[in-house]
């Protein structure tokens, strides 16, 4: 019984840290020359034909999302990173957006894990396509 308790206060000890632990803006507000695009096992990369006010259209479908803020940066700024969280432990993952000449380089790409299992990529493309929808 005892060796229960610690698992499951381990366990959750393990779910408030992910959920809790601050983000250091420095290493994940950081600007990172994209040449084309590709995934990676936990991250994603993609350069968008997007016009001038590119970064200020990806802000507003980025922020659109649940449970996505802005970690750090701005449209004034020429860069943002943004965290979404995952619904059920609120993993976060880091997406970085600038200019880059006359191209959007979006970088997402995971905090925890080896692995995401396609979901940067899915969430890049799919602000991509609202991006260019409108």
């Amino acid at each position: 019984m005892t060796i229960i308790i610690v698992v499951l206060v381990l366990g959750f000890g393990l779910l408030a840290y992910v959920r809790l632990a601050p983000s250091d803006t420095a290493r994940w507000h950081a600007a990172k020359d994209i040449t084309k695009n590709s995934d990676g096992q936990n991250s994603a990369r993609r350069l968008v034909d997007a016009g001038p006010d590119g970064l200020a259209k990806l802000a507003k479908v980025a922020l659109s999302d649940p449970r996505t803020v802005v970690l750090a940066g701005s449209v004034d700024e020429g860069m943002i990173t943004f965290v979404s969280r995952t619904r059920m432990v609120g993993y976060p993952d880091f997406t970085t957006a600038r200019m880059q000449g006359n191209q959007l380089a979006i970088f997402g790409r995971s905090r925890f894990g080896r692995k995401d299992f396609g979901v940067n990529a899915a969430r890049v493309d799919h602000w991509i396509a609202a991006l260019t929808a409108n």
